[in-house]
């Protein structure tokens, strides 16, 4: 599993398609890996050089004590793509991940060719809080099963966790792996998020998009979003709730690579 260090700690990172090719960047939700998108995968990596990676407290990086801070997330990206040779990149991710990409385009604009925030927010407002902290509450009790019943209807729309049992079933075996302490450390980190009077300066192209059922990062965040960044273009995905890479791959990857085709 290639691992590479970056500061004081080692992250996992995989690299898709051909060399050479420009590099898009995705970055994870909280509870999510890079096996997550394996939606996108096969598909960006047809035109893309795909950096997939797991940040600090996820997964098959290191779980450094924390406390961790999104300005810490997006060094630590910087530091993964100057150890990997890359000097720009297109920088995206969902929820937690779009919420980094966006403090990364802030903080690293010369290394920024494009931003895409899927399912994210600019601010966590009380409503936001009060959720979060009931999953700190859940995560708190390192119990599966509690966790799995906090969490899943916020990240699903309904219909899918209906249809898809199967997934359901995966996802809570995948919960009792899980680094609770670490997960903690990330949902302190993203309480700390408040990035609204900074987005006027984000002057790349971006694309922004949520699920048209996301009743946890809905739409009035990502039309804030939109709203901020001068070029930014916004997207609605149609039948699905926060994890639209899951719920409506299809449309995610066309809305994506509709965008990226005009930056070539």
């Amino acid at each position: 599993m290639p691992r590479i260090q970056v500061g004081d700690i080692q992250l996992y990172y995989e690299l898709h398609g051909p060399e050479g090719a420009e590099v898009l960047v995705l970055s994870n939700g909280i509870l999510m890996s890079t096996a997550s998108w394996a939606f996108q995968t096969p598909v960006f990596s047809r035109q893309y050089r795909l950096l997939l990676y797991d940040c600090r407290g996820m997964w098959q990086s290191d779980h450094p004590p924390g406390p961790y801070t999104m300005e810490q997330h997006a060094d630590d990206l910087a530091g993964l793509l100057g150890a990997l040779g890359i000097e720009r990149a297109h920088i995206g991710g969902i929820s937690y991940g779009g919420e980094i990409s966006m403090v990364f385009a802030l903080r690293y604009p010369e290394r920024t060719l494009s931003l895409i925030v899927a399912d994210a927010v600019s601010h966590v407002d009380p409503w936001l809080r009060a959720i979060v902290e009931g999953w700190i509450a859940a995560a708190q009790t390192k119990d599966p099963r509690v966790f799995f019943n906090a969490t899943v209807p916020w990240n699903f729309s309904a219909r899918f966790v209906r249809e898809h049992p199967d997934l359901m079933a995966q996802a809570l075996e995948r919960y009792g792996l899980l680094d609770y302490e670490a997960v903690i450390r990330l949902c302190q980190c993203f309480l700390s998020l408040d990035v609204r009077e900074y987005l006027g300066e984000i002057t790349v192209p971006a694309c922004v998009m949520v699920g048209e059922q996301d009743i946890l990062k809905g739409r009035e965040y990502a039309e804030e979003i939109a709203r901020r960044i001068p070029a930014a273009e916004f997207h609605i995905i149609p039948d699905a709730g926060h994890a639209t890479c899951w719920e409506q791959p299809e449309v995610f990857n066309s809305i994506v690579l509709g965008f990226l085709s005009k930056r070539r």
